[in-house]
């Protein structure tokens, strides 16, 4: 399960940096970062789109006649559908959602940006998110590129993992640990 892990990391990683080289070379990183920011909140949103990725038994030209239609609609720039025509041509479509993630830490990276991924029970609306990142930008001391994602298994508050640090601010945590002192007072 590991190696496959790092498997798919390195897949990732040369897909990822092929993208940003050809985006560097276009002046287009920013539209590239913005239609795969776009194409990740799709297949977050769509079974049936991550089943098209990940699924051996659909042929490479469907994947691709479906993807290229969804993309048309979405209006995705001409490099990035070229790439995703390139990463379905050579069947590394299941790949994709990680080489999304991969070229977004590359670009924050290479911009001295730290990425903060922050969980919430609800989705934050702009203005929420804008403080946000306003906030840990304050907090860190660098700027902060802030990947956001709804559990609401969390019931409420945030947890915000920045590197290796993880801040748990989240109602459920706070039940936990109230639990876990009541069963000690008996």
């Amino acid at each position: 399960m590991a190696s496959e892990a790092s498997g798919l990391g390195g897949i990732a990683a040369r897909y990822a940096t092929a993208l940003y080289d050809l985006g560097e070379a276009e002046k287009a990183l920013d539209a590239v970062a913005g239609d795969l920011r776009d194409l990740q909140e799709m297949i977050a949103a769509s079974d049936d789109l991550r089943r098209l990725i990940r699924s051996p038994l659909i042929t490479r030209d469907d994947q691709w006649t479906t993807i290229e239609i969804l993309l048309k609609q979405a209006e995705v720039s001409a490099l990035t559908r070229r790439f995703i025509g390139v990463v379905t041509d050579n069947r590394r479509l299941f790949a994709l959602p990680v080489i999304i993630a991969a070229y977004l830490r590359l670009l924050a990276e290479r911009r001295g940006e730290v990425t903060a991924a922050v969980t919430s029970a609800v989705k934050l609306n702009d203005a929420q998110a804008a403080a946000l990142s306003e906030t840990l930008r304050g907090a860190i001391g660098a700027k902060v590129s802030v990947e956001l994602s709804v559990e609401p298994e969390i019931l409420g508050g945030l947890v915000v993992r920045v590197g290796s640090r993880m801040f748990d601010s989240s109602l459920r945590t706070k039940l936990t640990r109230m639990q876990l002192a009541m069963k000690g007072i008996g």
